[in-house]
């Protein structure tokens, strides 16, 4: 299993536009093979950040999405956005359980 935990910094201005990319990519994303978990979630505490949580079963089911049309998209819609700074990183899982 592949974890990606992404941080982007934009235009704080731009928050609502972001939100509703972000809500319409969540969608499209969840319904693609291989994606186990995408989540867009707004920063409480700093208007212009967001971060991004996704599960992918493997590199392929990653690849694809990359290659979706809502990826390209949304790619598009973020261009506006006025990015300051993504940052994003990408974990080989071998063992997922719970904490306790």
């Amino acid at each position: 299993m592949l974890v990606v935990s992404a941080r982007i910094r934009l235009d704080a201005a731009k928050r609502e536009v972001a939100i509703e990319a972000a809500e319409k990519m969540m969608v499209a994303t969840l319904e693609e093979p291989g994606c186990r978990e995408y989540v867009f979630t707004a920063d409480l505490r700093d208007p212009a950040v967001f971060r991004i949580f996704e599960e992918w079963d493997d590199e392929a089911a990653l690849k694809a999405h990359f290659g979706t049309p809502h990826m390209a998209e949304f790619q598009g819609q973020m261009g506006g956005l006025g990015i300051e700074e993504m940052v994003a990183h990408k974990y080989t899982v071998t063992e997922k359980g719970p904490i306790a």
